[in-house]
């Protein structure tokens, strides 16, 4: 765990153990995460849980930068956590940095 400025960075992943487009949920601090390695190798957090009945977003299928929610095809940007239209919402989204193939969630 180290520190940029006054936010923390929390280990939570190495890269090679991310597959490309699939989720991976991860725990912090009492918070279930989902962590997602997009097609050109970005990584993103949001919160585990769709906004509608709590699917398990790592669970989704990935395609570009959204997951859709494995209970009912909610479809969710995890660059930015927004709900697609038609349907309404958001999840959290927690901030990424990668270094040396390490992962990690500034908090």
């Amino acid at each position: 765990m180290g520190k940029v400025g006054s936010a923390k960075r929390i280990e939570v992943a190495k890269v090679e153990d991310l597959a490309v487009g699939v989720g991976k949920r991860v725990e912090l601090q009492d918070e279930k995460i989902a962590l997602f390695r997009l097609n050109d190798d970005r990584v993103h957090a949001v919160q585990n849980s769709c906004p509608h009945k709590q699917g398990p977003l790592s669970e989704g299928i990935v395609s570009g930068d959204h997951v859709f929610c494995p209970l009912h095809d909610w479809k969710i940007d995890v660059t930015d956590g927004m709900v697609q239209a038609p349907d309404e919402g958001c999840v959290k989204r927690y901030d990424v940095e990668v270094e040396n193939g390490t992962v990690y969630i500034v908090k």
